[in-house]
C-alpha cells in the first residue's frame, strides 16, 4: 500500500503556524514514506516553498496569522506551478458545514477535523493518492470535481448515490456535457479573467478531442480542430473564440452556464 502512496507523499508541504501540530503531522507523514517535508507558517512563504519543492501533497490549516487556507488553495490552483494540481488536505478544529463547503469550493481535495487519529489521516491520504477525481479547469472554479467531494466529514449532496462517477458511454456523455458547459462559461467570463479563460478553453478542447477520437465523432473532431486553429493563430480574444466555441455549443445544444464543476 505504501508503494502506491509514494508518488504523492514523497514531497509534502505543510502550512501551519503551530509548530507542535506541524511536527506531529511531519512525523506521521514520514512514517508513511515522505522523504521531503517542508513546513511553512503562512500563505506567502508557503507559495514560495511550493514553487521550490513542487510538492505532491499539501496540508494546510484553515486559518492562522498570515494564513487563509482557502485563499492559499485558490492561489495555488491559479498559479503556473507544476504542483498546481497537487492534492490539498485542509485541517481545522472548526468543522462546520460552512467551512467544509468553503474548503471544497476553494479547490481542496479533503477536509480533516482536529483532533484526528493516524487512521483518519491515512484515509484522507489514501483517498487523494489512490482514488483521484477528475480535474475541473473552469474560470470560477479550478480543482477536483466538487460533485465527487469524498471527505469523511462531508455529508451533503456530493454523497448522494446519483453523484457517483458515471462509467462507459454515460461517463463520456457526462464529460462532454461538462466540457461544453465550461467552454460556454469561459467565453462568457473571458473579460473578467482572460488568462484563466484561455487555460480553461484549452483544457476543454483537449477533453473534447479525446472524446471525439474515442467515439469516432468526425464532426466533433473537426469543430474542436477549428477551435485549436483559432487559438494557435495568435493571442486568443473573446471575439476570435466566439465563432468556434459557438459552433461547438450549437452542436451540443447546451446553454452556457456561469459555474461549472
Amino acid at each position: 500500500m505504501l508503494a502506491k502512496l509514494d508518488p504523492v507523499v514523497k514531497r509534502v508541504l505543510i502550512v501551519d503556524p503551530n509548530p507542535h501540530a506541524a511536527r506531529l503531522l511531519t512525523d506521521i507523514m514520514k512514517g508513511l514514506g515522505s522523504r521531503d517535508v517542508v513546513v511553512q507558517p503562512d500563505e506567502k512563504r508557503a507559495m514560495m516553498a511550493a514553487a521550490e519543492l513542487e510538492p505532491g501533497l499539501v496540508f494546510t490549516e484553515r486559518t492562522g496569522e498570515g494564513l487563509d487556507g482557502e485563499s492559499l488553495a485558490r492561489a495555488l490552483r491559479r498559479s503556473d506551478m507544476n504542483c498546481r494540481r497537487a492534492p490539498i488536505i485542509m485541517i481545522t478544529a472548526d468543522a462546520t458545514a460552512r467551512t467544509i463547503l468553503g474548503a471544497r469550493d476553494s479547490g481542496v481535495h479533503e477536509f480533516l477535523r482536529k483532533p484526528f487519529t493516524s487512521a483518519d489521516l491515512f484515509k484522507r491520504v489514501e483517498n487523494v493518492a489512490i482514488k483521484p477525481r477528475d480535474w475541473v479547469e473552469a474560470v470560477g472554479y479550478i480543482g477536483p470535481d466538487r460533485r465527487r467531494f469524498n471527505s469523511g466529514e462531508f455529508s451533503g449532496a456530493g454523497k448522494r448515490k446519483a453523484d457517483r462517477p458515471a462509467t462507459g458511454a454515460a461517463g463520456m456523455a457526462e464529460a462532454k456535457d461538462q466540457a461544453m458547459r465550461i467552454l460556454g462559461a469561459a467565453l462568457d467570463q473571458f473579460d473578467s479573467d482572460p488568462m484563466q479563460a484561455v487555460r480553461a478553453i484549452r483544457e476543454q478542447a483537449a477533453t473534447l478531442k479525446m472524446l471525439a477520437m474515442k467515439v469516432s465523432d468526425s464532426r466533433l473532431a473537426v469543430a474542436v480542430g477549428a477551435l485549436e486553429v483559432s487559438m494557435a493563430a495568435g493571442p486568443p480574444t473573446k471575439a476570435t473564440l466566439a465563432a468556434p466555441i459557438g459552433t461547438l455549443l450549437a452542436m451540443h445544444q447546451v446553454a452556457p452556464v456561469a459555474r461549472a464543476g
